[in-house]
């Protein structure tokens, strides 16, 4: 038996996972993700795919997220017919993704031709993949409970672990037995962290792997305590209430949306800020809260006691607001603080959150908090890093908003809960770990630290290099 494996995407840098298993002549590709950064970087990138599509026999999804599912429509539209793999909910998820990035690529595509036109210049920049695409690939996705292992071809079998990233996201397990040979791979997809709110903890697989594909986002930085966070929320809202100022939250619209919801929801509730109008300034976000409600088999117990028990809510609460026509979203900039706006896209580089930092990012009074990792290059970062001046719809706005920083929302594990992780699961076999989805200085660090702690045979993923598998 003949196993390889080879990154295309995520390989010394964060976002746009794509990883293939390479099984006797077949190809098996793990996660098929959009890159993000840089407008012009991210298209090519994006464009330039890496496999043919009639190579690949099937798709295993770890979790909805854009840089994992949000090239599976422009994998459909270059032919591909076959199988992806995913739980139910990652499912639902990678729906809403897929359909949010088909609609934002039309818009955009519609606002640059008019804009071209208006100069005279001529203008050929097309969509990545449409709507039509995103519905071929949710068609396609087959929905795989978690602790279900399933055949995927001949000799091949998998099973999903609950990663405790976001809702539905999954550790991959792939088991391989032909010739007399076996093995037994996992795939981390991102990995979570012990102790979140809604969701479960990052599961220990009942396997003995023979290699471990592990992310590696945050391999380097270790991550505030939950008490710490919400502490420092706490005070950053009653600052930001004493002034009559805006919070402005960059936010994923799935789960840490849904977290600092359930965070407000607890301080209110105890007393330690008094209510403040918190507006949800995504529709995404809306749509997945709605997810979150028809999957209570990805909910800790806590939640699950607060819907089933008691008919608790987690989600919402009098002093919350959900925008969803552009109007309604155009309207919190002319409204008086005190407020809270959280809204998309995360990492700063599309969506509503630009047009609130274009009208608040030059006053004082407003606080701009990120909570989850920033990549390279994109707006989100810059602001991160306290530049003085930002550029956002090609106009410079200089940044005299005050920047917070809560490591402690991050849905990946830091490297010392990476360590506690791997030191749960049977390594007996274990014969090597890849690192992908990180940046060189958080890998370099990584591997190093695993080494230092008994895992002598780690390797940082290069692009398109073939890792033998045996």
């Amino acid at each position: 038996m003949y196993a390889g494996f080879y990154s295309l995407g995520a390989a010394e840098e964060v976002t746009g996972s794509k990883h293939v298993l390479e099984i006797d002549g077949q190809s098996y590709l793990i996660d098929c993700g959009a890159f993000q950064g840089s407008r012009a970087e991210a298209d090519r990138k994006n464009r330039e795919f890496g496999i043919a599509a009639d190579r690949i026999n099937s798709v295993i999804l770890t979790h909805g997220h854009l840089d994992h599912c949000g090239l599976l429509p422009l994998l459909t539209q270059r032919g591909y017919n076959g199988n992806i793999y995913a739980t139910p909910a990652s499912r639902d998820i990678a729906s809403l993704i897929m359909m949010d990035s088909a609609n934002i690529q039309a818009r955009d595509a519609k606002y640059l031709k008019s804009q071209a036109q208006k100069k005279g210049e001529k203008f050929d920049w097309t969509p990545l993949f449409s709507e039509q695409d995103a519905i071929k690939a949710v068609s396609q996705t087959i929905g795989v409970s978690y602790n279900r292992p399933m055949y995927i071809d001949d000799g091949i079998s998998l099973e999903f672990y609950d990663a405790g990233h976001i809702l539905g996201s999954a550790i991959a397990s792939i088991k391989i037995k032909k010739g007399g040979e076996e093995l037994n791979i996992l795939a981390t997809g991102d990995l979570g962290r012990k102790g979140k709110p809604i969701i479960r903890n990052p599961a220990i697989p009942e396997t003995t792997p023979d290699y471990i594909i592990l992310e590696s986002t945050y391999g380097d930085r270790r991550h505030d305590s939950t008490t710490e966070a919400i502490d420092k929320l706490a005070t950053m809202a009653k600052r930001t209430i004493e002034k009559k100022g805006k919070i402005l939250i960059p936010s994923f619209a799935i789960e840490r949306t849904q977290e600092l919801v359930y965070y407000f929801h607890l301080l209110v509730d105890d007393g330690v800020i008094p209510e403040v109008p918190i507006f949800v300034d995504s529709p995404m976000a809306t749509n997945a809260t709605t997810i979150f409600q028809v999957h209570p088999e990805c909910y800790s117990e806590e939640i699950k006691e607060a819907f089933i028990k008691h008919h608790k809510n987690p989600f919402g609460f009098n002093s919350l607001h959900f925008t969803t026509s552009v109007q309604e979203s155009k309207a919190l900039n002319d409204h008086k603080g005190p407020l809270i706006i959280i809204s998309a896209d995360g990492m700063c580089e599309a969506g509503r959150i630009q047009h609130h930092l274009m009208h608040n990012i030059e006053d004082p009074n407003t606080t701009i908090m990120t909570v989850g990792y920033m990549a390279e290059n994109t707006l989100g970062r810059r602001i991160r890093n306290r530049e003085s001046e930002v550029k956002i719809h090609g106009d410079w706005y200089k940044v005299k908003a005050q920047v917070e920083e809560i490591n402690a929302f991050s849905a990946h594990a830091d490297y010392h809960e990476m360590l506690e992780w791997l030191q749960a699961v049977d390594t007996s076999k274990l014969k090597g770990i890849f690192l992908v989805h990180g940046e060189k200085k958080s890998q370099n660090f990584l591997k190093k630290y695993l080494e230092e702690n008994g895992y002598p045979n780690v390797e940082i993923v290069k692009y398109g290099k073939t890792y033998e598998l045996n």
